[in-house]
Order: structure tokens, then sequence, then C-alpha cells
């Protein structure tokens, strides 16, 4: 049965999903990619560089299982840009250049339309601005009855986990402090929400927990 996802989603340890002051050049914001150490080195990443990776190991396990396998994509639009407010025009198409890593139909949460924008490799970015659930009736029918992920950033993730929308979540919690940034707890009642610890892992690198419902 098909599943609403959070996968290989990085926290810090103080429960930040990214740094402050997202930019072009920061696109994750000031110190988000000590999030992705455990990430980087995978074959998962690598082969999104036409490089070779580490295939094996825990975290190269969860960087396999959180990035494939999926029919749809759902982003926030920070995910997608760095713009905000109106599109001033089509010219930006995203962080990735012309071949972005999903190769599936991808949902972008916007306020502002914009004609879908196809891409190579099976991308094809659909700007949703009716809300979260009308993305989620999108997605789940472009997925094919494959699993849909949620793939960030953190307000993204914060709004399906609290409408209720999610089955599982996957973090991976990278032994780094941020101190500030965009926080995913906070405000957050998982267990009322229906959340327990299914499984822990733990490497140099990062520990994996996954939530189930």
């Amino acid at each position: 049965m098909s599943k609403v996802r959070v996968a290989a989603f990085s926290l810090s340890v103080d429960g930040f999903g990214a740094g402050l002051e997202q930019s072009l050049n920061d696109p994750l914001g000031k110190r988000g990619p000590e999030l992705f150490e455990w990430f980087f080195p995978t074959q998962t990443f690598q082969a999104m560089l036409g490089k070779e990776g580490e295939s094996e190991g825990v975290d190269a396990k969860y960087a396999s299982s959180g990035n494939s396998g999926f029919g749809a994509f759902i982003l926030g639009r920070n995910m997608f840009g760095p713009i905000r407010g109106e599109w001033p025009d089509e010219s930006w198409k995203g962080w990735w250049g012309d071949n972005p890593p999903y190769h599936a139909p991808t949902f972008i949460l916007t306020h502002y339309p914009r004609p879908p924008l196809v891409m190579e490799g099976g991308t094809t970015f659909h700007f949703v601005s009716g809300g979260i659930e009308e993305a989620l009736v999108q997605a789940k029918a472009a997925a094919g009855g494959k699993d849909v992920k949620i793939g960030g950033g953190v307000s993204t993730v914060r709004q399906y986990l609290q409408a209720g929308l999610v089955d599982e979540v996957h973090f991976a919690i990278s032994p780094v402090v941020l101190g500030r940034g965009e926080a995913m707890f906070a405000g957050m009642d998982l267990p009322s929400l229906g959340f327990r610890v299914a499984s822990c892992e733990a490497t140099d690198k990062a520990t994996h927990i996954v939530l189930k419902k």
C-alpha cells in the first residue's frame, strides 16, 4: 500500500533542519551542509555527481532507501529555489541544473501559480497553490501506487506532520549543534500524532531514527 513518508531528513542534535540565511550561495543556509556529512560519501549522493561512493554500511542503506522507490515528491518552495514572492519570470528552474535528482513528478508548494516545468531525467515540476492537501492528492495520483516523499524543508514537513498526513518518518540526527535555524520539533507533540520509535541505528556520522504509527 502506498505510504506518505519523510525519509533521509537530516537534523542537528538540537532539532534544526537547515541553517539561517538561505541564499543562492548557501542553499542549505549557513552551516546547513554540516547536517549531511553522513550522506555526502554515499553512493546515492555521489551518483548524482556521476561518481562512485560508499554502497555498504548503515549510512549508505538509509541514503538509498530514503531516495529511491518513490513515485512522486512534494517540496516547499524554498527547496526549489531562493526566489520569494511573485515569480519574476520562468528562468529559475531549481537548484540542480537540467537533470534534477527526483526522476518523478515533483510538486512544489507555492502561493504563486506557474506552468509545469519539464526537466531531463523524468522530473516534471508542478507548482501547487491550493495547499498541502491538494498537493498530496495530486502527488498520490501521479505516484502510480508508489510512496510519496515529503522532501522538505522543515516548514513543509511540519505542516504535513501536524495535519496527520504522514505515515512514516526517518530522521538522520547528525552530531552537530547549530543553535539557530529552522526548528523541526518546536510545539510539536509526536506521540499525540500517533508516532512511536520503530528503529534506531547509529554511526559515527548520524543516528538514524525511524518513527511509525
